[in-house]
This record gives C-alpha cells, structure tokens and sequence, in this order.
C-alpha cells in the first residue's frame, strides 16, 4: 500500500528536464526553477491529499537546503531539522539528507546524521537522472525512511516526544 501511495505521489510531480548541477552557470538557474516547480507542486499535492509533512528552503544560490519534517505516530508529532547540500555532480549524484538532532540514534544513518538511501533510493535516482529532482528526493528518499525509522525509534524509547 505504501509503494502504491509512492508512485501515486512520484505519477503527480513534473519529470525535469535540464541536466545541470551547480557548476554548470548557465545551465542551474534553468534547473534551479525546474526544481522549484516541482517541489512547489509536491507541497501542493501533499496539503490537497492532508498530508503535508515537510518545509524546506534554500539559500540563495539553489546549493544549501534546510528546513523541517515531521511525522505523526500515534497521534503524536515529531519535528526534525534537516539540511542538505547539492553535490557538485549533481544531478548525477543524489543530495544526501542528514537530520542531525538523530545521528547516531539508528543504524540507517550515517555520520553527521546523513540518512541511508544508498540500498533503495540511490539506484533509482541513478535510473532517473536527470528526470528526478529534490521533491522526487523527498517524496521517495526522506518520506519513506522516516516513515520506518521514526515509528521504530519511539518504540525502542530512543526517542521521544518533546510533550512526554
């Protein structure tokens, strides 16, 4: 049901079409919007559908993003920071998320707090290049792990909720 509700969510959000990343001059500010389009588009599927589950932002040159998700368990709301920077390979290489206040807290992370995508996410952005984006980053990268691993953390006590 999960999988279903993923490619449900990826068949709604623009497919980009520059292939460009940050050392690319000409070609980023292109590339740049496409991102902004999709990601706007993502944000606005997500409050149609009740499901709004992030903020982001980034500074001015499109190569730093930081903001916030969260996710409801047990009617409970767990806010994390996250950040990421565009890779100079980019898009051929995927961003890499880290949500520090959880590093070293589960397995499926890495140091600095950097999130695992490498065994799902990263082989089907390296399929998708460059039609795959930072919405397609969240929507199939970050959604999905902390749909596991947060539901997982509160029921080990590793974390808990602010209110608690």
């Amino acid at each position: 049901m999960a999988d279903e509700a993923a490619r449900r969510a990826v068949a709604e959000l623009p497919l980009l079409r520059t292939a460009a990343g940050p050392r690319d001059r000409e070609g980023w500010a292109p590339r740049l919007k496409e991102e902004y389009r999709a990601l706007i588009q993502y944000v606005e599927n997500n409050k149609r559908a009740d499901n709004d589950w992030f903020r982001l932002e980034s500074n001015a040159e499109g190569t730093r993003w930081f903001g916030k998700c969260w996710y409801i368990h047990e009617l409970l709301k767990y806010e994390f920071g996250i950040e990421f920077d565009i890779p100079v390979t980019y898009p051929a290489t995927a961003p890499e998320i880290a949500i520090p206040e959880l590093d070293g807290k589960t397995a499926k992370m890495y140091r600095g707090g950097k999130i695992c995508l490498s065994d799902h996410f990263k082989p089907l952005w390296a399929r998708n290049v460059p039609k795959f984006g930072l919405a397609h980053l969240m929507a199939l990268g970050l959604g999905p792990w902390l749909a596991v691993e947060i539901p997982d953390l509160v029921a080990k006590g590793i974390i808990q909720h602010k209110e608690k």
